[in-house]
């Protein structure tokens, strides 16, 4: 066989799908069109073997060959997952082998009398989204297929699924009815991302594009459809870009920026025109080119690459809907009643175009702890669950979900044991709320009279709502990157410093301590060209203060805006990421400089800067010495010193659960550290995950901690633990803990909370 071009492929596959047009428009049943399918496939590919498998009931059913022994068709049978045919449809993912029999997952037929053939090459024939049969050619000569050969069979299976659908070989409400029946009331589990329960519909994100026609007329005029839509899609996206504001819920488009450089990338433009040339329509060759993008996703281990893969399915969507006129996410529709909102992914700000009023939670097919949906989720207070497979095949648009992201499941078409279940432990956590609630004016005073200043994390304008619903001492930890991650530009100093003013006004005469941008690394910024884009472990890589030291014309602006922003109130600066005192020192400089410049701009000062480092490095640790003088507030990350503590990546999902905060290597660490500030006069807050959970709160305050600043979800249940403990009779024991740790401190922890009647949630 004469070796295949690329221009000869794709006029092969071009030369197939005319012929296949005319097969589809004739009068035969569809066993005679697929009949005729498989010899065109064959002929045209010069390929010994061609063989169409349908998924019928739950198995893989040998419906036509050109090849294999006519005695085999309707009855060799392959359940999924079985044999090579059985793989692909399973995994919806190609195989192309030199050595059949080589491959794992090889099963011989006798039937098909196949043993004479070596090579073999197989693709899925997918409908939405769903494999719903296998298009497979065999070769006697072992060899593996051209690239462009493969593309061609995708290509060819691409129309054999409308063939199938228009045949009724494959009814789609009958799939969605097995699926549901097969199903039942499900159980599907996840990664916890944020924490929470909610009950509503499942809406799609993005309702599914129905591509009707596959096989096109005129192929020029399917590439000026290609090439208007492309026009279309960037002239969008530079408006947006434009455009974008940072704001409340509803102001918001796409995160654009991110998806800029891909929107002009020719290679993709290429392929899909490479594509239409062999015989699609536009929307068939966008889905095309989109559905070879989610194989290659899933052999994608690097986060980085798999997030810019993210990126281009995301466009492939956007534009699929422009060249469709099937436009409009469901934010844009608007939620009609409470929802659960479903997504292969979203962007911060796509999340908060939703009404917060009916979304009740999100599940994600991916999803990670430190993706920026994921941040902007916890401060919104909506619970997010990830990770969740097949969760298009499995959850219908209008389905009931009950989600549960605190023991990370989420229950479809639930029972009515189900619901009841659901039902009570809901209507527990709200009679907590409810009687936390009427604590809000209650300060957090322990029974022995301790006062423990109690603060919030936020991020948003709208959190500041939160300290007077709390009744919380202010704002321990405001993170000033939200601004920067879900602008689709860069924050000019102006706005900077109408959003930081906002946020001061609304807080009035509570402090509000600003962290300085914690971006770079694993919260890269779209706007931001970085050398370090490819970091192999960016948590610990050119992020935070690192950044804004090397780039201090970013640091500078923000600086002076927040310095204009409080003038004539006291401004609270913390900086993120220190590992040593001399990082503080030059941020410390850079700020005075730009006081300096405001006051000779005869601006209004603050009556004070007071200045503080966050404690996220260990490193940072031995030399508190030197940097305690030089402070006026240290505030300890729990979430990023865990993880630099144990070498252990948060975000690994066996990792998550494995190191605990009350470990003794970590309590002791902890201790060490509020010694040594007490000591120095320099008052010491937690403001990590860490001190909003009950338990670790109570060994957090036995340890001589008297500041906390948690997610304002989490004030209540540590203030009513807060006002049922006795510090004292905790210190005492906590020294002896840490002198000789039991075998399981959080038992331990646990055990005298109940024996003292401390309140645990």
């Amino acid at each position: 066989m004469p070796p295949v071009t690329p221009s000869s492929g794709a006029s092969a596959a071009r030369q197939i799908l005319t012929r296949l047009h005319d097969v589809m428009a004739a009068r035969t049943n569809a066993q005679a069109k697929l009949n005729q399918v498989v010899q065109i496939i064959g002929e045209e590919l010069s390929s010994e073997v061609c063989s169409i498998y349908l998924l019928r009931d739950g198995v893989l059913e040998l419906f036509a060959t050109r090849g294999l022994k006519q005695e085999a068709v309707h009855v060799t049978k392959l359940s999924l997952g079985e044999g090579l045919v059985g793989t692909i449809a399973e995994d919806v993912e190609t195989l192309n082998l030199d050595e059949a029999t080589s491959h794992p997952d090889f099963a011989y037929k006798p039937e098909t009398g196949e043993e004479l053939f070596h090579s073999f090459a197989g693709v899925p024939i997918v409908r939405r989204e769903r494999a719903v049969g296998v298009l497979a050619v065999q070769h006697t000569d072992p060899r593996r297929y051209a690239e462009v050969e493969i593309e061609a069979l995708q290509t060819v299976a691409m129309v054999l699924a409308e063939l199938i659908a228009g045949a009724g070989l494959v009814d789609d409400r009958a799939v969605q009815a097995r699926d549901a029946r097969e199903a039942g009331a499900l159980r599907l589990t996840g990664l916890r991302l944020v924490e929470g329960m909610g009950r509503g519909q499942a809406v799609f994100h993005q309702p599914r594009v129905t591509i009707e026609h596959t096989v096109a007329e005129d192929i020029e005029a399917e590439r000026h459809r290609v090439y208007s839509a492309f026009d279309k899609m960037r002239d969008q996206i530079e408006r947006m870009m434009s455009q974008a504001e940072f704001g409340v819920a509803g102001e918001h488009q796409d995160v654009l920026a991110t998806y800029r450089m891909f929107a002009y990338d020719e290679g993709w433009a290429r392929r899909i025109n490479e594509a239409i040339d062999s015989g699609l329509t536009a929307e068939a060759a966008i889905e095309r080119v989109q559905q070879r993008t989610r194989m290659r996703m899933r052999e994608i281990d690097d986060p980085l690459l798999a997030d810019r893969m993210h990126d281009l399915e995301d466009l492939s969507n956007r534009l699929l809907r422009i060249v469709s006129g099937q436009l409009g996410t469901a934010a844009q529709l608007g939620l009609r009643h409470d929802s659960i909102l479903i997504a292969r992914n979203l962007g911060p700000a796509e999340l908060l175009e939703y009404d917060r009023r009916r979304l009740k939670g999100v599940i994600l097919q991916e999803g990670s702890l430190t993706a920026h949906v994921t941040i902007v989720a916890r401060a919104m207070g909506i619970p997010v669950l990830g990770r969740v497979r097949d969760i298009r095949r499995l959850i219908s648009e209008g389905d009931t979900l009950l989600l549960d992201a605190q023991q990370g499941a989420v229950f479809v078409r639930p029972t009515s044991t189900m619901e009841e279940a659901f039902e009570a432990k809901l209507a527990l956590g709200q009679k907590r709320r409810a009687e936390f609630a009427a604590m809000r004016d209650l300060p957090p005073v322990t029974k022995d009279d301790l006062r423990v200043t109690l603060m919030v994390n936020a991020g948003l304008r709208d959190d500041v709502a939160a300290l007077d619903v709390m009744g919380a001492d202010g704002i321990g930890l405001f993170r000033t990157e939200f601004q920067f991650l879900i602008s689709a530009t860069l924050p000019q100093r102006e706005r900077q410093q109408r959003f930081y003013r906002d946020v001061l006004e609304a807080a009035g005469d509570r402090p509000v301590i600003f962290r300085t941008v914690d971006i770079g690394g694993d919260k890269a910024l779209p706007y931001m060209n970085s050398d370090d884009a490819d970091e192999e472990n960016p948590a610990m890589g050119w992020r935070a203060i690192r950044l804004a030291l090397e780039r201090d014309a970013l640091m500078k602006a923000q600086a002076g805006a927040l310095i204009e922003a409080a003038g004539g109130r006291v401004l609270n600066v913390m900086f993120p990421m220190v590992s040593e005192p001399w990082e503080f020192e030059q941020a410390h400089a850079l700020f005075e400089a730009q006081r300096a410049r405001v006051a000779a701009r005869g601006k209004t000062l603050p009556l004070a800067i007071r200045y503080g480092t966050m404690l996220e490095v260990p490193a940072l640790a031995e030399s508190l010495d030197l940097l305690l003088p030089k402070l006026d507030f240290l505030s300890v990350g729990t979430n990023d010193l865990t993880q630099f503590l144990f070498a252990a990546d948060r975000a690994h999902p066996k990792l998550a659960e494995r190191y605990d905060w009350l470990s003794p290597a970590i309590l002791r660490f902890l201790s060490r550290v509020v010694r040594q500030a007490k000591t120095a006069e320099v008052p010491v807050g937690i403001c990590g995950e860490m001190g909003g959970r009950t338990l670790e709160a109570m060994a957090l305050i036995g340890l001589g901690v008297e500041r906390l600043s948690i997610t304002p979800a989490a004030v209540g249940a540590v203030k009513a633990m807060i006002r049922s403990l006795d510090a004292g009779a905790l210190r005492a024991r906590m020294a002896e803990w840490l002198t000789n740790p039991p075998r399981d401190m959080r038992a331990t922890l646990t055990e005298w909370a109940e024996e003292n009647g401390v309140v645990i949630a």
